[in-house]
């Protein structure tokens, strides 16, 4: 049976099968439609083509030659291959502008220096009476102190609600930071003997660190930069505390500044047993020294969630103390048995250089009722260096 495409009279004699004696027709099942000619990549010129000088029979077909014109190929691109062309054209563009851009004005991430400085004022309070000595228990229980609760226990949270823009975890949360800044800036053993600050620095917002740290290190009567505006630190020179069971009573209260921001004032007074520095302990030689604290601390949304505060301000009352002592650096209290003192603060030069003590010539007296109400301790001279003076005594939980 006769193949379609065999000669009519079949193979002439003497002639062999050629290719097909080699190896069998893979071609035969391949259809030359029009797909499979405009897919080649070799495209045969037409015959006025070839008629051309120096004109070739075939020529290579591009990649970008469109495919769907039935009519004579030109080799030039076409409808969609132009388009794809002007997308990588345009994407090439866009990349170029953003290197560009990019280094003309390279982004340059927002520092966390945006928190305002803290204001603070530092009051010392001078003793109107001879300052009682005695066990600090017996002190205590004389004391308007009596009924203060001992410590942390002496800090307690407010009724919480929610706010116009703050939840009421965000609150709590608020007032917990609050919290724990008051204990660890008023009640850590180590903060207030000075040998430590960083329990309070890890509280405080970045823009902060770098002013709390010049306090610390260099502090100053200049209403920014007292180490007492940010913590209680007695003079390790002056006085230690007597007893650890320190007595607190006050408030917190919060309100919404604005949309972005709660703020959560405190107002608490600390009542420390205090002993002199040097020389043994005694038993009975210990004495009364009270701190009131008011503090504004204000919260961002990313303060709540770091947990740490930025404190605005801050209004400290301490004594007794000497008014012409600078109690920036640390408290000097006027230990049992001082007397009563009349000395004013240090005089203000006007014409002096530098920056001026902005506290100069505040100085309070602490109001007996702030006393222990048994006998004082037997009179002595006052130290050459007294210290920063006590609060008034805050309200009773």
């Amino acid at each position: 049976m006769a193949v379609p495409g065999d000669p009519p009279n079949g193979t002439p004699e003497g002639i062999g099968g050629g290719d097909d004696e080699l190896r069998p027709d893979e071609y035969r099942s391949v259809v030359f439609d029009e797909d499979f000619v405009r897919a080649a990549r070799l495209q045969e010129f037409s015959a006025q083509e070839r008629m051309g000088e120096h004109a070739r029979a075939v020529r290579s077909r591009s990649i970008w030659s469109g495919g769907g014109s039935a009519g004579p190929r030109t080799g030039s691109p076409g409808r969609g291959a132009r388009q794809g062309m002007l997308l990588v054209l345009l994407i090439a563009s866009a990349f170029a502008i953003a290197v560009y851009m990019g280094m003309r004005n390279p982004y340059v991430p927002p520092a966390d220096g945006n928190a305002e400085p803290l204001s603070s004022t530092v009051v010392p309070l001078a003793p109107a009476v001879p300052v009682p000595g005695g066990r600090p228990a017996d002190l205590y229980a004389d004391s308007p102190a009596a009924e203060y609760r001992i410590g942390a226990a002496g800090i307690t949270l407010p009724a919480v609600r929610r706010t116009h823009h703050f939840t009421e975890s965000q609150v709590v949360a608020a007032l917990s930071i609050a919290k724990d800044y008051l204990v660890q800036s008023s009640l850590d053993p180590d903060v207030l003997s000075g040998a430590a600050s960083r329990p309070v620095r890890v509280l405080l917002d970045p823009g902060q660190l770098a002013q709390f740290d010049e306090s610390v290190t260099s502090p100053s009567g200049d209403g920014r930069h007292a180490a007492t505006g940010w913590l209680v630190r007695f003079d390790p020179a002056t006085a230690v505390v007597a007893d650890s069971r320190v007595r607190v009573s006050g408030i917190l209260a919060f309100q919404e500044l604005n949309p972005e921001a709660l703020e959560v004032s405190t107002d608490h007074t600390f009542v420390y047993a205090v002993r002199p520095a040097a020389g043994p302990p005694a038993a009975d030689g210990a004495s009364l020294f009270t701190v009131r604290r008011e503090l504004r601390l204000r919260f961002d949304r990313e303060d709540l969630t770091a947990r740490r505060a930025e404190i605005s301000s801050a209004y400290v009352m301490a004594g007794p103390q000497d008014c012409a002592t600078e109690p920036a650096e640390g408290f000097k209290p006027l230990l049992a048995g001082a007397g009563p003192t009349t000395v004013g603060p240090p005089a203000s030069d006007p014409y002096a250089a530098g920056h001026p003590r902005r506290t100069a010539g505040l100085c309070g007296v602490l109001a007996p009722a702030g006393a222990p109400s048994g006998p004082p301790a037997p009179s002595r001279p006052a130290p050459s260096q007294a210290s920063v003076s006590p609060a008034r005594p805050g309200p009773s939980p």
